[in-house]
């Protein structure tokens, strides 16, 4: 469960005709906190080493909260950690300071790497960045966004 920890804390293709690098270092949560997951349903096959949870998939520790309707937990073969999470289905992930919208997500924790796609909708304070794709390198928090970029940015209080 802890390494589900990682994947909540951030909760990438088509035409790729901008792009642009952010600073997600704002994102933080609690690892000590107890992590609660909640859905319809669980299925577990120790076969594949993987478990999925479905049906209006909510995950929560501390401040930070994950909603999805499918979520794929894909275990490590000899170690038995968690090596994959996808999400899918109006993939939703909101901090105390920031909230991110996407089609899926795809987090590779053997890679560091979160990967979310389908009309990306970031939001920041007053701003906002949408793409098509957005890759997070989640050891150091920097973002790339790229797919038909568009960004909002205004001063609090504008």
């Amino acid at each position: 469960m802890k390494h589900i920890l990682i994947v909540v804390l951030l909760a990438a293709a088509g035409m790729a005709t901008a792009q642009t690098n952010i600073d997600l270092g704002g994102l933080s949560t609690d690892p000590g906190a107890p992590v609660e997951i909640t859905a319809d349903s669980l299925t577990v096959d120790r076969d594949t080493g993987s478990a999925v949870f479905a049906g209006g998939v909510l995950i929560g520790q501390g401040d930070l909260r994950l909603a999805a309707e499918r979520v794929e937990v894909i275990y490590d073969g000899e170690t038995g950690d968690i090596a994959r999470l996808t999400a899918s289905g109006g993939v939703t992930l909101v901090t105390a300071t920031e909230q991110a919208e996407a089609g899926a997500a795809e987090y590779d924790l053997t890679a560091g790497q979160l990967v979310l796609t389908g009309d990306v909708l970031l939001t920041q304070g007053a701003s906002a960045l949408s793409a098509e794709r957005m890759v997070v390198n989640v050891n150091t928090g920097a973002a790339r966004m790229d797919g038909r970029v568009r960004t909002v940015f205004r001063q609090d209080g504008q």
